[in-house]
């Protein structure tokens, strides 16, 4: 604990030392993240995310630089791809965030995305914890970039900027597969190359539509809820164009974004969109701890390669030898429940 003091006492040392622990889920991590829990929520967190290639990085770094000139503090949480041998981040440190690397109130870390479709790890949120417990202003999360699996961001960030590089179009149908339900505005980057003008109003028409799928009776089971509100409660995404390389069109990003989270603040959204994280949040930890529970059991049991051998031999079935596994972590749930 005497290292979550040091983090609150604003060493960054400590927490460049609990985030690591975090991502690398050492033991005592989940006490370090229990204690800062309650030094949270003062933090705006926005997530950056859109397809390879639409310049996540050179744009986060003028956001970042943006914001210090405006007098506030930033933590930038980088996901990159998993390396398929040690699971960590392949990029590492993000070479194209120059502009801020000296400055100490600017504090970027790289974490590894762990294989997770969603473009998340699940000790992401635990790293945002940290940096707000920090005391950073604004905390940026920029996606690995990998379509339309992008959407572990919504359940993370109070504000979602989706980036569609100018194209023939393919980028911006790529949206309705997924990803364009889950942003609350949409940047056009590299608004410099042909094609922009293009790429803007296609995106605008697809906002008008849009409305009308997410109110619709008509919603198909199973689908992602919207991140945003539609036009009758107050929000309309917004269509930005920048040219991140220039920062040209950051300054109408982030008033489009500080837009957002005052409408977020105005409506009492921010509050279910928090409170929708946390329901997310323990459910991911109990699938996840519940998964461990079984890998053990698995173990004690001699494996999956001796069950399936077993259910082979036709000794046992494959429902048999689950219930077998989860017999006794039913058990005990059985017993604490009977306690009360």
């Amino acid at each position: 604990m005497s290292l979550v003091a040091d983090l609150l006492d604003g060493d960054h040392r400590a927490l460049a030392r609990v985030i690591t622990r975090i991502e690398n889920r050492a033991p005592g991590y989940r006490d370090m993240v229990s204690e800062l829990h309650s030094h949270t929520g003062g933090a705006n967190v926005i997530g950056i995310t859109g397809s390879p290639g639409a310049g996540k990085s050179t744009l986060v770094d003028k956001l970042t630089a943006a914001y210090r000139d405006a007098g506030q503090t930033v933590g930038v949480l980088a996901i990159d791809p998993s390396s398929p041998f040690t699971g960590g981040s392949v990029l590492g440190d993000r070479i194209r965030m120059q502009s801020t690397a000296t400055d100490m109130d600017v504090f970027v870390r790289s974490m590894s995305a762990r294989g997770r479709l969603g473009g998340l790890s699940t000790a992401t949120a635990d790293a945002v914890k940290a940096l707000d417990a920090f005391g950073k202003d604004t905390i940026i999360i920029e996606t690995v970039g990998a379509g339309q699996n992008e959407i572990d961001i919504v359940k993370t960030a109070d504000t979602v900027a989706v980036l569609v590089p100018p194209g023939s179009g393919d980028d911006v149908q790529m949206l309705k597969a997924g990803i364009f339900e889950i942003g609350d505005l949409f940047v056009v980057n590299k608004a410099d190359l042909s094609g922009a003008d293009r790429t803007v109003t296609e995106l605008r028409e697809m906002i008008r539509t849009r409305s009308d799928y997410t109110t619709g009776d008509d919603q198909p089971p199973g689908r992602i809820e919207p991140a945003i509100e539609d036009q009758t409660n107050g929000w309309e995404p917004s269509v930005v164009e920048t040219v991140a390389k220039t920062g040209e069109g950051v300054d109408a990003l982030i008033d489009e974004l500080d837009e957002h989270l005052a409408h977020l603040d105005r409506s009492g959204k921010r509050e279910q969109r928090t409170h929708r994280r946390f329901t997310e949040e323990i459910a991911t930890h109990v699938r996840e701890d519940l998964r461990r529970l079984s890998t053990t059991e698995i173990e004690r049991r001699g494996g999956l390669d001796e069950l399936a051998s077993a259910v082979q031999a036709r000794d046992t079935d494959p429902y048999s030898a689950v219930d077998e596994l989860l017999e006794p972590i039913r058990t005990c749930v059985e017993s604490k429940t009977n306690q009360h």
